[in-house]
């Protein structure tokens, strides 16, 4: 069997899903449920007995410690992690205590149990670290897409968070020999995001006929990467990955975030043409900029596509067109998650913009 952290998130909760549908294999899935892990991601494999979830952190190395002996998993895969850049200005010390300090508490563990590992078992065991392009800095509007040697430039809490979780990792296969893969992904898209990022907030938002808030000018760019794509990806590189490396996971799909709002506005006017307002892009609102907002990401992907033989398989247009259509057809999901958290993130976020 496998581990997997933070499957009850938006990543995670789709690889776990992805993974149940295409293996018999069980799977761990350890996740502390903060505002953003959400069980009912993961309704449709209740009660399958090849899915154990434990609520807990990756922090608490008595649980870590139990869950590993008791299961002996063949691979760990780490999606746990604080994970958004407005959060992070507002409060960087739960990505310090997340994302460092729960990462190396994490690593410790895994390495005592490897270390008693023996033979075959020991040989095939691997650590995946599913980390952000984030870590990269920013890129101005001509320079080359980010590589896997690209130098680290994190630019917010979060980034610097996930990057000194990236170097831990490295070091405890340079240091200690611990098989650990890294993935570096763009921004991913697709069912059950929290909808504190740019896509759910514009879906709910415009549905509801209310303002959707843009970011300074809305020409930042970035590398949209689907959801099903990226774990597919991720299971090619668990499968046949070199211990040791890195690898860039992207969606060859680069659009601004203005560019981004009027494609899901223009699909809302053919699909939901029932909105309070309409055309939806009426709605679009400019907001004052994210302080230090990154202007530009782009993945290189060449290293996993040559290496591994993984591309993505959705465009942007595909991917979106599916995620529109998810988010329509899931109202029940998406009135359980606009209340609460979520409400007072908006409010504190975007005040009466939003």
């Amino acid at each position: 069997m496998i581990l997997i952290t933070g499957g009850a998130g938006f990543i995670g909760a789709n690889f776990v899903l992805d993974w149940l549908a295409d293996s018999d294999e069980p799977v761990i899935n350890l996740d502390k449920l903060t505002y953003a892990g959400n069980l009912h991601n993961l309704a449709s494999i209740e009660g399958d007995a090849r899915h154990l979830f434990v609520q807990g952190d990756i922090g608490d190395r008595a649980l870590v410690a139990g869950l590993l002996a008791e299961h002996r998993p063949r691979a760990v895969i780490n999606f746990a992690a604080e994970s958004h850049v407005d959060r992070s200005i507002h409060g960087p010390e739960d990505f310090i205590q997340t994302n460092v300090v729960g990462t190396f508490h994490f690593l410790e563990e895994i390495r005592a149990y490897w270390n008693a590992m023996e033979g075959i078992e020991k040989a095939g065991f691997r650590f995946l670290h599913v980390s952000t392009d984030e870590v990269y800095g920013s890129l101005g509007p001509d320079d080359a897409a980010f590589t896997e040697t690209t130098a680290y430039a994190p630019n917010s809490p979060y980034s610097a968070s996930k990057a000194a979780s990236d170097h831990l990792v490295r070091a405890y296969h340079h240091t200690y020999g611990l098989p650990v893969l890294t993935t570096n992904c763009s921004n991913n898209y697709g069912p059950y995001q929290f909808p504190e990022k740019l896509i759910p907030l514009v879906m709910m938002n415009a549905v509801a006929g209310k303002p959707l808030p843009i970011y300074g000018d809305g020409l930042n760019v970035r590398d949209w990467l689907y959801v099903g794509d990226h774990c597919s990806a991720i299971r090619a590189v668990l499968a046949a990955g070199k211990a040791g490396e890195v690898y860039n996971i992207g969606g060859c799909n680069e659009k601004t975030n203005i560019d981004v709002v009027r494609t899901i506005c223009a699909m809302l006017d053919a699909l939901h043409p029932g909105s309070p307002v309409t055309p939806h892009e009426k709605l679009i609102t400019h907001v004052k900029d994210r302080a230090g907002h990154d202007r530009r990401y782009a993945i290189d992907a060449h290293k996993i596509e040559r290496e591994l033989g993984w591309r993505p398989q959705e465009t942007f247009e595909t991917g979106i067109r599916k995620t529109v259509a998810w988010y329509l057809a899931n109202p029940d999901w998406v009135a359980n998650i606009a209340t609460g958290e979520y409400r007072h993130w908006v409010e504190k976020q975007y005040g009466s913009q939003a």
